[in-house]
């Protein structure tokens, strides 16, 4: 067992630098502290060494993959914090009280619906589409995707401009959209 892991850790490591600040901006973009970002990383690795079993597969393991395990990740944190936290409020009615005086907390609640609304509109998209718009809306450049998906520029151009357009009419159709504008 030993000797197997001593052969994909290098392979993690070479993965983790090449694609870290992603990992770390899907973190940030969910609002978690610092040290959570950190498990979120810890997380992505564990993630890939079970999932992918081989230093070919982690070197081979494209952008989009690290970036779809490193939301699921995140996304997986927030629902245990937000289980154990509902758990702790069962438990301490004062608690519950304080939570409910507190009015970020239904705001922050209904962005991760509208967060979670958003993510089954992108998996709707044409396969094609998907990675590049998740890349886009996480703040990469289409200069980034391109290069990170081997694409060239105009390709890369073309499938956000129409991810984009296929997701705002998915989230149009949901109910979704910009509220007060003419």
């Amino acid at each position: 067992m030993t000797e197997h892991a001593d052969r994909l850790s290098p392979a993690l490591e070479r993965l983790l630098i090449r694609f870290g600040e992603m990992v770390r901006r899907v973190g940030r973009r969910h609002r978690l502290a610092d040290s959570d970002v950190d498990e979120v990383v810890q997380e992505v690795r564990v993630r890939l060494w079970r999932a992918l079993a081989s230093g070919e597969k982690i070197e081979a393991a494209p952008a989009s993959y690290v970036y779809r395990t490193a939301v699921s990740a995140a996304l997986d944190l927030i629902r245990r914090r937000r289980t154990k936290r509902e758990e702790t409020l069962e438990l301490n009615p004062e608690a519950e009280a304080i939570a409910q005086a507190q009015p970020g907390i239904d705001q922050a609640l209904e962005q991760e619906d509208l967060a979670a609304a958003v993510t089954r509109a992108i998996d709707g998209l044409v396969a094609s589409r998907r990675p590049v718009v998740r890349m886009y809306l996480a703040g990469y450049q289409l200069e980034e995707i391109a290069e990170l998906m081997g694409w060239t520029e105009p390709k890369t151009r073309n499938l956000v401009y129409r991810g984009l357009a296929d997701l705002r009419a998915a989230l149009t159709a949901r109910g979704i959209g910009p509220e007060g504008l003419p």
